[in-house]
């Protein structure tokens, strides 16, 4: 069986809020995202577009990562050029068979 990997990673609306987290599963908790799972920051701000992960061996060194980011943002360091081509990408795009933002009737969850 395959070691665990942990990821650190960044999810964003069209407006470019970030919303920096730690997951043991990636594919599972971008899906939450997408379907606004659990209330919260990411929920309330529409941060459903994953824009950025780095993967890690061990979860203190995601968690690690994850505290320097939130630093870095919240200082507003130049880190984050929210303007930048790669956020407006969602790299998660293709990862689902069925668009998790879209209900058993063909109705969408929530506006797009």
């Amino acid at each position: 069986m395959g070691e665990r990997v942990y990821c650190t990673y960044i999810v964003a609306n069209r407006s470019h809020t970030l919303y920096i987290g730690v997951s043991g599963s990636l594919l599972k908790r971008v899906f939450e995202h997408k379907q606004r799972k659990h209330e919260g920051f990411f929920a309330m701000y529409n941060c459903n577009r994953l824009v950025w992960f780095e993967r890690h061996m061990s979860p203190e060194g995601a968690i690690a990562r994850e505290k320097q980011l939130e630093g870095a943002a919240s200082k507003e360091e130049d880190c984050f050029d929210r303007e930048e081509q790669s956020y407006k990408i969602d790299l998660s795009e293709g990862w689902y068979a069925v668009d998790p933002t879209i209900d058993k009737e063909g109705l969408p969850l929530c506006p797009r």
